[in-house]
């Protein structure tokens, strides 16, 4: 087989991606507050992007409006402004008249303000020193005292104290506790395991083979720690946290040692097994169980080093004038910024180098890039909003138990797009409704199956249907979850046992035995108490 050298013309299509591609599928999937992250950090970086200024009549760059263009002809003209204010002087006038007024001799000086010029008291070094300082302008920004900037923005977060953490905390308790070395050491190690919650973990067997300590020193340590403010902190499980705090209080008695070291029966309320444990009545058990409810679980938690950040929805729905429901965007979580095509213009009249004219093209280039994908990003935002509430107007009008099935591909198939493109819009956004602020993966349920073969059922629904059986459910009567599934199958969902299950843990409900418990329980002790009018009517006189 002879080998030869030829050339041919292949003609195919291929998918690039660019960089600006990637960077623009990136912008999808970003909530408001991360993408408002990314347009400052481009506005620092390209100097042909600015941020447009608020309002529908925002200046476009380049451009003055009718208010700047008449105050600024005021200021170049004199003679206008004297024209248009009726008098034949200029503003400035009068002022110049009395500074260059000749006010005459000594004796008509004295004369007109009634008084000798010799009549004065000289004044101190001192006191000419402070005038001075007085009277003289401020120079810098903080001599204001508190004033805003004319020319930027006053930040109020610039003046707010730096806030202490739970490390920095603790870490000066240790300065004060330990003067040995090896100790300060060891605690500091410690410290820096606790959690925000102010926990340790529960194994550290290996914190002494890192250190190269005994095993000894690492608890007696950890026992100086934990008396450390706010106490309950370097626990290693809530038992021993709330056993800290007991202590602290004085109140960690043989009692209430059993009661702590049994957490698992008060969580399952299981009172009778606790009297028998702990040896006390109920009143005294009552007592005891209100006491660890005035406890705090979490100590570490009163140094938080999160900040909650405020959900701000990215689109609103609202009721229409016809029956329907309008989708909008919120306009304060888009960002506005512009081409500076007029900077550029002038720029590229003036720049000689080479490496200069590559460098503000692509500055060019990305600022268009950027308006682009910002719009674009909106657009999808919008487009896949809409088909959301089209496809979802029956939880809109009627609420959670109409919310139908809905997966990423019917919506994509109806706005013509791919379903990762639905997804990353989905990602992280929120949607404003008359019934709540939800996310928009909210929308998005799968189906079960009908009973008599009718239309599906969204999980959401159902999980709604089963917490409303659970909450209207009789306490001599506790609905067990095969008994959940008939009521389900005869309202026409089929669904299994175990899904029941599964749906009942995830809203947090606990099981039939432990309601039954419950109920059980806080209807004793509303027939035990007397209301409130039998204590009125007791302590009445006859």
């Amino acid at each position: 087989m002879a080998l030869t050298q030829r050339l041919e013309f292949r003609q195919s299509q291929s998918l690039v991606m660019t960089p600006q591609l990637m960077q623009a599928i990136k912008l999808l999937q970003l909530s408001n507050l991360d993408l408002a992250t990314f347009v400052e950090d481009e506005l620092e970086r390209n100097p042909l992007l600015e941020r447009a200024a608020d309002g529908p009549e925002a200046p476009v760059a380049g451009e003055q409006t009718a208010e700047r263009a008449e105050f600024s002809e005021s200021e170049g003209g004199g003679e206008d402004f004297a024209d248009a204010s009726g008098g034949g002087e200029s503003f400035e006038a009068p002022q110049e008249d009395w500074m260059s007024r000749d006010l005459g001799s000594r004796t008509e000086i004295e004369q007109t303000l009634d008084t000798g010029l010799d009549n004065v008291f000289s004044e101190e070094p001192a006191e000419a020193a402070a005038r001075n300082a007085q009277d003289a302008p401020p120079t810098t920004y903080t001599e204001w005292g508190g004033g805003a900037s004319s020319d930027e923005d006053y930040n109020l977060e610039a003046f707010v104290a730096a806030e202490t953490t739970l490390a920095d905390h603790l870490a000066e308790q240790a300065a004060v506790a330990f003067t040995a070395p090896a100790d300060r050491m060891i605690g500091q190690y410690l410290i820096d395991l606790v959690d925000e919650a102010g926990y340790l973990p529960a194994d550290l067997g290996q914190a002494a083979d890192r250190l190269g300590a005994e095993q000894a020193d690492v608890e007696a340590v950890l026992n100086e720690l934990q008396k450390f403010d706010p106490p309950g902190i370097c626990a290693r499980n809530l038992s021993e946290c709330l056993a800290i705090q007991l202590r602290e209080l004085d109140r960690y008695d043989p009692a209430m040692q059993a009661l702590i070291e049994h957490l698992d029966l008060l969580a399952k309320r299981d009172f009778i097994a606790l009297r028998k444990l702990c040896g006390v009545d109920d009143e005294d058990l009552v007592d005891m169980i209100g006491e660890i409810r005035r406890l705090d679980p979490k100590p570490g938690l009163k140094f938080g080093t999160t900040r909650t950040q405020t959900m701000v929805p990215d689109v609103y729905v609202r009721p229409g004038p016809d029956g329907g429901w309008l989708v909008e965007l919120n306009s304060d979580t888009l960002p506005r910024v512009l081409v500076n095509q007029v900077y550029y213009a002038e720029l590229s009249k003036t720049i000689r180098k080479d490496g200069d004219k590559s460098y503000f093209t692509d500055c060019l280039q990305n600022a268009t890039w950027l308006v682009r994908a910002l719009d674009q990003r909106a657009r999808t935002i919008l487009k896949v909003a809409t088909e959301i509430v089209r496809q979802q107007d029956g939880f809109f009008t009627h609420g959670v138990a109409h919310l139908r099935p809905l997966n990423l591909k019917a919506v994509a198939d109806a706005i013509q797009m791919h379903e990762s493109t639905v997804s990353r819009v989905t990602a992280n956004k929120y949607m404003a409704t008359n019934r709540g602020t939800f996310e928009l993966k909210y929308f998005f349920t799968a189906s079960i199956a009908s009973a008599d073969g009718g239309e599906a059922h969204s999980a959401e629904a159902v999980r709604h249907h089963i917490k409303q059986l659970i909450d209207a459910e009789d306490p001599q009567a506790i609905l067990s979850d095969d008994t959940i599934v008939e009521k389900l199958r005869a309202a026409g969902i089929d669904i299994a046992r175990r899904t029941v299950a599964k749906y009942r843990e995830a809203m947090r409900i606990p099981s039939s035995v432990q309601r039954r418990r419950d109920k059980q329980n806080m209807l004793a002790h509303a027939l035990s108490t007397p209301s409130g009018s039998d204590r009125s009517r007791d302590a009445a006189p006859a």
